[in-house]
């Protein structure tokens, strides 16, 4: 995984590292805490403070061995119990096996008196035998407000807090001391955060009326660490921070191919579809068929036996098993399969934080080989374009990490550009699939195009994009005098193609009749004129024939006649 890579790197040498146990925040600190150190844990009212704090002593016991000690100034014992029950920590057994201690002191205002020399040996007594009976490794003070609220002298105030942490750096214990914001400081006094070794700020926004949580590092003497603010949530597992491991850019990549779910658009993609792991945009008008495109890819990878996630912000499972089946796209037996996992609610159910967060959760509970988020334009309503974009960036990291392939449908205005998306994130993406309404004829059809598929030869040409009973077919948009033709324009103008065509072949076999007779008659001209030619060929011939016939009986008369007569020939008398 990145994350382990990236908190390797962040891990300097010399620096002991105390591990929290809390999801993401061990990386972003390179290993955990300072060990034997304090670290001051500030923000408002819940934002998550006495959570973090008791988290940081109960992992410790439970998952590195380590025993605790809570004191506590606000909550007893049993409300602290009660509160942390919900996250599965039974603090009461804990207790009882002297694994941590809890104690709740209460300072009331009236019980101090002023001397001048006002000091904390009381509570460094009950801390001391805390620590001696549990052996605790680990020591939290929650909050520092309510022990020093009673004393106003500033002076006193500043050389009890510098002894107060002096005291549990020298007891060797890892120390987390909580602390309330203060107006224009980290904490109400000003001073904690100059004297802690490390800092930890916890913000709790409301934005939009939608709230949502943050985590800074603002310190951390001696050690790198995330100085981001990061996406935090809390739920039933507790405290969770998401590490910005995007920046990293150490994914591995797959040449293996995954259908679409739509045979001509595997055919448009090199005939072989989408690459594993990759991320897919969708996007598209209302109606132009964003959400039966993605079960189309929904059903493909069910089909080969593969599990997929689907995150739906507008629509109910059922209406989409529902509306899916009118384009032959039962998806309700993958479901029952376990093949398929619907997490639908509303984007505004909370933050941008707790959706991040439950796509976390749900792929690693469920391990799937493909999420489909459909729309992502959703979340625009719970923040501004720069703070969605961010949250999809690592949305994009962690499922390629994963090597998850994931398509995301994205709304497009009918005003805007088809060619951006609203979100921003069209970048981000390795193949961009088209969706636009063409309005023509007194009609509407939709019209597909890849626009971009990184690592891939992929086709540039409009296609038709119908939805029929036998589910989605792509045709050959028919590109009419400088435009795309479909739908019922589409069979007009085939119809006009076709009827030119046929009066075109019909004057071409009426032509070729007209020769065919022409030849014919030629031919017969020039039968006749061979025949003539036989004629007077044979007449020579036989012209000839009758002159030699001539010329040999006149000579053999000539002949006859000289013997006849014993002509002298050449001075003799021939008899």
């Amino acid at each position: 995984m990145v994350e382990h890579s990236v908190s390797a790197v962040m891990t300097p040498p010399g620096i002991a590292k105390c591990p929290t146990g809390i999801r993401g925040l061990d990386q972003i600190t390179g290993g955990g805490l300072p060990r034997g150190r304090s670290t001051l844990v500030c923000g408002s009212a819940g934002s998550g403070k006495t959570l973090l704090a008791m988290e940081f002593v109960v992992r410790g016991v439970r998952e590195f061995g380590e025993p605790g000690v809570f004191m506590a100034f606000e909550e007893t014992q049993r409300e602290l119990t009660d509160n942390v029950h919900s996250l599965g920590f039974d603090l009461a057994d804990l207790v009882q096996q002297k694994l941590i201690a809890i104690d709740y002191v209460q300072v009331e205002r009236s019980e101090i008196e002023e001397t001048g020399e006002y000091d904390l040996e009381g509570l460094f007594l009950r801390l001391n035998y805390m620590i001696q009976q549990t052996g605790a490794k680990r020591v939290v003070l929650d909050s520092l407000e309510a022990l020093f609220a009673a004393l106003p002298n500033e002076a006193i105030l500043r050389a009890e807090l510098r002894r107060l942490f002096r005291w549990l750096k020298d007891q060797g214990v890892t120390a987390v001391i909580t602390a309330e914001q203060g107006a224009q400081t980290l904490t109400r006094h000003g001073l904690e955060e100059y004297i802690s070794d490390c800092v930890i700020f916890l913000d709790h926004r409301v934005t939009n009326q939608i709230a949502t949580r943050r985590l800074r590092v603002v310190k951390y003497r001696g050690s790198a660490h995330g100085t981001s603010e990061y996406p935090t949530t809390i739920d039933e597992r507790g405290l969770s921070v998401l590490p910005l491991s995007s920046l990293g850019l150490a994914y591995e990549v797959s040449d293996e191919r995954v259908p679409s779910g739509a045979e001509r658009l595997d055919t448009m993609l090199g005939g072989k579809g989408y690459f594993r792991g990759s991320s897919i945009l969708v996007s598209g008008t209302a109606g132009a068929g964003k959400t039966s495109l993605a079960a189309a890819f929904v059903d493909a990878q069910c089909r080969r036996g593969e599990r997929c996630l689907y995150l739906a912000f507008e629509e109910s499972p059922h209406q989409i098993l529902r509306n899916m089946r009118s384009v032959s796209y039962d998806l309700e037996p993958w479901v029952k399969a376990g093949l398929l996992h619907f997490h639908a609610v509303r984007s505004t159910l909370y933050g941008l934080e707790q959706h991040l967060v439950a796509l976390h959760k749900l792929t690693d509970e469920f391990h799937p080989a493909a999420v489909v988020v459909d729309p992502v334009t959703n979340l625009l309503s719970m923040g501004v374009t720069d703070e969605v974009k961010a949250m999809l960036t690592r949305v994009i990291d962690h499922l390629k990490t994963l090597g998850v392939t994931a398509l995301f449908t994205s709304l497009t205005s009918g005003g805007e550009a088809t060619e951006r998306t609203e979100v921003n994130i069209s970048s981000l993406m390795d193949t961009w699939v088209l969706l636009r309404n063409l309005e023509a004829s007194g009609e509407r059809n939709r019209l597909l195009y890849v626009l971009k598929s990184r690592g891939m030869a992929h086709s540039n040409q409009v296609r038709e994009f119908l939805l029929t009973s036998e589910g989605i077919q792509l045709t050959d948009a028919y590109v009419g005098p400088g435009e795309v033709l479909a739908g019922s324009a589409r069979l007009q103008q085939m119809a006009r193609d076709r009827a030119e065509v046929l009066t075109a072949q019909q004057r071409t076999a009426r032509r070729q009749a007209e020769i065919a007779e022409q030849r014919r008659q030629v031919q017969s001209e020039v039968d006749a004129l061979q025949a003539r030619a036989a004629a007077l060929t044979d007449e020579l011939r036989l012209m000839a024939d009758e002159e030699q016939w001539r010329y040999q009986a006149t000579a053999d008369t000539r002949a006859a006649l000289e013997s006849a007569r014993q002509t002298d020939v050449n001075g003799e008398v021939k008899p």
